[in-house]
């Protein structure tokens, strides 16, 4: 019967039921493979030890088959058991021993080469993984980039910085020297920040009732970044969050800010745009908390 035949008589819920098992079998086998191998290296240890208490029976069987070769080499006569035959059973004794010395440890060996697999795999895996992400999110930030470039070089930079940040088009009443009002466009917003943009509010640990505290707070830790930055040459977006106070996040493992590359060289936190209202009015102190949005260039690994 051919397979075609046979896949056609296998209901087709039980199919799915079975890839869907298989493909959550390999999204969580880093995981598996990482529980067995430490798993793996405690039954070692248990193993190995249950061995080395049985060594001693081992060794003292071996000792008294010694002193019965001596004692019989000695006492026997020559033409009996000779020089030659007393070596040969020696020889016999230990490697028996030897023998049975390797079979006592032969489960902890296998137990510990297989732990030792299931480690190295599962941290395989893991780093294939962490390799297509970050080429996948490099595509994607080159791609984006770009498009901010081709924007930039049609509207202006100014022009780009609102419409990346969902600027939205609004209008204000101004009175003139001359006593005569005047409607003027204003922006307003932003709407939409970016994926890395977070709230330093209450929630945050170095946050303070005090408004003006929470402004110079901001103020050193951003100097602080951009000291790192310039010192060492990149700074990864998590550690500008530990600085903070915020709970750390996956994109900030590898996104963040490189000196020479073609970004901006220095870390800004956000605080001082005059178009964000909020942000105007976290630094006059008449707002508590603000959104944080970060310039960062990037993947660092992919712009060293």
């Amino acid at each position: 019967m051919q397979i075609a035949q046979l896949t056609q008589m296998v209901p087709k819920g039980l199919t799915l039921a079975a890839g869907r098992q298989l493909l959550l079998a390999q999204k969580h086998s880093p995981t598996l493979l990482f529980a067995g191998g430490v798993v793996g290296v405690i039954a070692t240890t248990v193993a190995a030890s249950v061995a080395t208490l049985k060594v001693d029976d081992v060794v003292q069987q071996a000792k008294e088959d010694l002193a019965k070769i001596k004692y019989a080499e000695e006492i026997i006569a020559e033409d009996k058991y000779s020089f030659d035959d007393a070596k040969r059973d020696t020889v016999i004794v230990y490697t028996r021993s030897a023998v049975d010395i390797v079979k006592l440890y032969t489960p902890a060996f296998l137990l510990g080469a297989a732990s030792v697999a299931m480690l190295t795999k599962s941290h395989s895996i893991l780093m294939s993984r962490n390799a297509a992400l970050t080429a996948a999110y490099a595509v994607l930030d080159q791609s984006f980039s770009e498009y901010r470039r081709r924007v930039s070089n049609e509207f202006g930079a100014d022009e780009e910085h609102k419409l990346r940040h969902g600027y939205k088009k609004d209008s204000d009443t101004v009175v003139a020297p001359d006593g005569k009002k005047e409607v003027v466009p204003i922006r307003v917003g932003p709407k939409s920040p970016s994926g890395y943009a977070r709230f330093f509010d209450q929630l945050c640990n170095n946050w303070s009732k005090t408004p003006e505290y929470n402004l110079v707070f901001l103020k050193c830790q951003q100097n602080y970044a951009n000291d790192r930055l310039q010192s060492r040459g990149h700074i990864f977006l998590n550690e500008v969050y530990d600085m903070i106070g915020i709970e750390r996040s996956r994109a900030g493992a590898v996104v963040g800010w490189v000196i020479g590359h073609k970004g901006d060289n220095y870390v800004d936190f956000g605080i001082f745009d005059s178009n964000n209202e909020r942000a105007r009015d976290f630094v006059n102190g008449r707002e508590g908390a603000i959104l944080l949005d970060f310039n960062v260039d990037g993947v660092i690994y992919d712009k060293i």
